[in-house]
């Protein structure tokens, strides 16, 4: 029975692995699909500059995305400070009481 589990796992295992390359979804006439951003109708200078970068450099467009992701979120949490400050709700002298 262990056997039998064995090489019904590995089976499993192997079909795991091999069954993206029998799908032809395709037909089997295409080669991989690139995703690249339409440049050609931005407008905006920044925009343009992240469509390119998509495009070239997807290491130091994550960069970017991650940077700008963090102070999009600082600055989101430094203005709901401010606003809750604003409004009565002090939230910097709360006490934290954990047992």
């Amino acid at each position: 029975m262990k056997r039998f589990t064995m090489t019904m796992m590995v089976a499993l295992a192997a079909w795991m692995l091999l069954a993206p390359e029998w799908v032809l979804a395709a037909g089997g006439k295409s080669s991989e699909l690139v995703v690249v951003a339409d440049t050609r109708v931005i407008s905006n200078g920044f925009m343009h500059y992240v469509a390119n970068l998509y495009n070239t450099n997807i290491t130091l467009f994550a960069t970017w995305a991650a940077g700008l992701t963090a102070a999009y979120g600082a600055f989101l949490g430094f203005l709901m400070d401010f606003i809750m400050e604003r409004t009565g709700l002090d939230l910097s002298s709360r006490k934290i009481v954990e047992h």
